[in-house]
């Protein structure tokens, strides 16, 4: 078996970047092809794909700066935070973002000794390093489901 380090990073790529073992299908791909009107278009009180996007990217961002050395700075009221999305660039610019970061933290996950996936995450309150590696994992698949079945809504309204 992989040692825990090569397996989680390759679970964050798999639902991230580039995989399709669970879901059939990624962020990379879900979000490749989406302009910036899609992604910011509302189907009934759904999230906009550009609202997950950019929520996922918070919880990558922050834990990121964590693995870093910083503080843990986010907090949850601010997951929702989206800056006004008005251009293809700011579109592109949020996807780029998450990308990145996708793939950083993917990385420093695959660069971890093994003995720090048991240590508690910055205080013993928010658990341990797998805990919350797990949970990134967890989440984004389930905001991923999210993603699919908005742009399946879009298509089928013809918003797509």
């Amino acid at each position: 078996m992989a040692s825990r380090n090569l397996y989680l990073a390759g679970r964050l790529r798999e639902v991230l970047l580039n995989g399709k073992w669970i879901a059939n299908t990624n962020y990379q791909e879900q979000l490749m092809g989406v302009d910036w009107k899609q992604a910011i278009q509302k189907v009934g009180n759904l999230n906009t794909i550009a609202a997950l996007t950019f929520h996922i990217n918070y919880y990558l961002d922050g834990l990121l700066n964590v693995f870093n050395g910083g503080n843990l700075e986010i907090r949850d009221k601010y997951s929702y935070d989206l800056p006004e999305i008005k251009s293809e660039t700011d579109w592109s610019n949020l996807v780029n973002a998450f990308l990145r970061n996708a793939e950083i933290f993917a990385a420093k996950v695959e660069a971890m000794p093994d003995e720090l996936f048991d240590q508690p995450f910055v205080d013993e309150k928010y658990g341990s390093y797998i805990r919350n590696i797990e949970g990134v994992i967890e989440h984004s698949y389930y905001h991923l489901g999210q993603i699919a079945l908005i742009k399946k809504l879009h298509a089928a309204s013809g918003q797509a």
